[in-house]
């Protein structure tokens, strides 16, 4: 239960105190500043606690966003404020120093704009007062009876549950998922709002159906497509639900920010590999093609992320292309067909569906393939060209973002210091880990399974990707790094999986290519929720990417003759990565001190 302190009686006729029951409070009234500090300090240490000022007049609506919302220390809007057990020992100092500067009104309550104050005193604290934008919502403090019924007319005004509504999608989404699934989706996370389910539910929910989709499309029939199709796009419906009933109720958790950050991934895939598998019912061996989506879509990702974490906090922030660009964002629709041009998840899945159910899977690959390919070309270009034409100064933590990004394990750091001695550490991070995965990949794809070539090539990339991190990424291109070595790894284990004798060592590389995903993706959420990488163990067991590649390599000329061995050996790899990763990431995202991370923004 939390705890809502109103820092004098409510005005006659007010709905105050009903309305901050409806959100779960318990109600105190303090009669002034000492018993205001009495009712603070009674409350445990664990909970919420908010103080309003008695003369609030707004929305219900605007009240939720101010007060509960959980992803925050501290909030306020005018005339409210809230501190969570992190800020509430600020919040004690703030009132205790107020209380005695103060005193008390004459009417009883605390003096006026007190609230405010408190929350002005929380931020020179050191502790940061999230304050929501309000849009239309009223949340004001009047400060006499003409303005209060004027105030009163304002909240009549507006309907606060279409703005409720509203809020609850996506400022930024894809065409696809804006007009065609948002419009009544958020109508379906009202309806699960009032019948008391979660978002973890309904996130659940959209996994067991695309599961069920992806094992419809393993049966390899017209009629298996056609349903997995459908339930592939109600999967979607719901990956859109979850995400407004969290917005909507204002539910955010940690268990939340790990589901909502792994699922979209782990569906998607998922059915990749039923479609694979529904394909060699038909004797259609498309699992290259599963893979190698997998590995374009992870990589154009893995761009995405690394070049938002070198950029978010750089400074001069600013170039000639982002200028162009934001000038046709002002032109209507070249902002759809921006957006629709990178395939986002909406189209991609909305793709994905009604290729399935009209076609063959060799089909749906290859489309998702190209259009995938496209759009990697089109974002990746036009971030090249916005890095090097503006002036940005990276930060010392964009910098350990794109080292943390790069998942560089114990053999590049003693290549790089071995590097670092010769001087090559010199040239820019981003030439060296394009060195190389130049070296790695002609390697792999031109000379034969099992040659020793390759793995002369792999230990080659290991010294050239160690220099590439011997010193801070602070280049204009260093954040081409990851995906680099994303590239260079994925695309080893799919080669040598796919020039292996053995039928059966492509489905392992995909496995051991979805585990080594996961951990990647795995990393991003956790650097966006501040917590910062995986713990370095974590690398070290698994082995970097660079210990990963050479791995296979090596497994590669060892077992070339004996295809099945291979397969094996991936096989056991893949396992031995996705069960070290997974319960540590699940230890990690089900504890307290998880971040509570959504995808507010991300279209792709």
């Amino acid at each position: 239960m939390s705890t809502a302190i109103l820092t004098g009686p409510p005005a006659p006729g007010s709905s105050l105190d009903g309305d901050l029951r409806s959100l779960g409070f318990d109600v105190r009234i303090a009669s002034g500043p000492q018993e205001a500090g009495a009712l603070l300090a009674a409350v445990p240490a664990g909970e919420r606690v908010a103080l309003v000022d008695p003369r609030f007049v707004g929305h219900l609506h605007a009240l939720r966003l101010a007060l509960t919302d959980p992803r925050f220390p501290a909030a306020a809007a005018p005339g409210a404020l809230t501190a969570q057990r992190e800020a509430r020992p600020a919040l004690a100092r703030a009132l205790a120093a107020a209380s005695a500067t103060t005193g008390t009104a004459a009417t009883g309550t605390l003096t006026d704009g007190l609230t405010d104050a408190l929350a002005d005193a929380l931020d020179a604290d050191g502790v940061a007062v999230h304050r929501p934008q309000l849009g239309t919502l009223v949340a004001t403090v009047p400060a006499d009876a003409e303005a209060r019924h004027e105030a009163r007319a304002a909240v009549a005004a507006v309907d606060d549950e279409a703005v409720r509504l509203r809020s609850a999608v996506k400022a930024h989404d894809g065409f696809f998922t804006t007009f065609f699934i948002s419009p009544y989706s958020r109508y379906i996370a009202r309806w699960c709002a009032r019948r008391g389910l979660t978002p973890n539910q309904v996130t659940t929910a959209s996994l067991l159906t695309a599961l069920i989709a992806a094992g419809c499309a393993a049966t390899g029939t017209r009629g298996g497509y056609v349903a997995a199709g459908v339930l592939l796009l109600v999967s979607f419906v719901l990956d859109c639900t979850d995400g407004q009933l969290a917005r909507y109720a204002l539910k955010y958790s940690t268990m939340g920010a790990w589901l909502d950050a792994t699922f979209d991934r782990a569906k998607e895939y998922a059915f990749y590999a039923g479609l694979a598998l529904g394909a060699a019912r038909d004797g259609d061996d498309v699992w290259a093609l599963a893979l190698g989506a997998m590995v374009l879509m992870t990589c154009r990702h893995v761009v995405d992320f690394s070049f938002n974490e070198a950029n978010h906090d750089a400074k001069a922030n600013t170039s000639p292309t982002a200028a162009l660009s934001s000038r046709l964002d002002g032109v209507g629709w070249t902002v759809w067909a921006r957006r629709m041009i990178i395939l986002p998840i909406g189209e991609r899945w909305a793709m994905i569906a009604v290729l399935t159910a009209l076609t063959e899977p060799r089909i749906v690959f290859w489309a998702l393939i190209v259009g995938c390919a496209f759009g990697a070309c089109y974002t990746t270009a036009g971030r090249v060209l916005r890095s090097l034409t503006r002036k940005a100064k990276r930060t010392d933590r964009a910098a350990q973002a794109l080292a943390d990004l790069a998942d560089s394990g114990p053999l590049a750091t003693i290549a790089g210091r071995i590097i670092g001695r010769a001087g090559l550490a010199l040239v820019p991070g981003s030439v060296l880990a394009l060195i190389a995965a130049g070296t790695l990949i002609p390697a792999v794809l031109g000379r034969p399974f099992g040659d020793g070539g390759t793995v002369v090539a792999a230990a080659l990339y290991v010294m050239f990707a160690g220099a590439a991190v011997a010193r801070p990424l602070k280049g204009a291109l260093d954040w081409l790094v990851p995906p680099l070595f994303r590239a260079a790894e994925y695309t080893t284990v799919l080669v040598l999986a796919a020039r292996s004798d053995s039928p059966h060592a492509l489905p392992a590389a995909f496995g051991l290519v979805a585990a080594v995903a996961y951990h990647h993706y795995d990393t991003v959420y956790r650097i966006r929720g501040g917590t910062g990488a995986p713990p370095a163990w974590l690398v070290r067991v698994t082995g970097g990417h660079e210990g990963r590649t050479l791995l296979v390599t090596v497994l590669a000329a060892l077992l070339a003759d004996r295809g099945d061995d291979f397969t094996l050996a991936l096989t056991a790899l893949a396992a031995a990565v996705a069960l070290v990763v997974l319960v540590e990431s699940i230890r990690f995202w089900v504890s307290s001190g998880a971040p509570a991370v959504h995808d507010e923004g991300e279209t792709a």
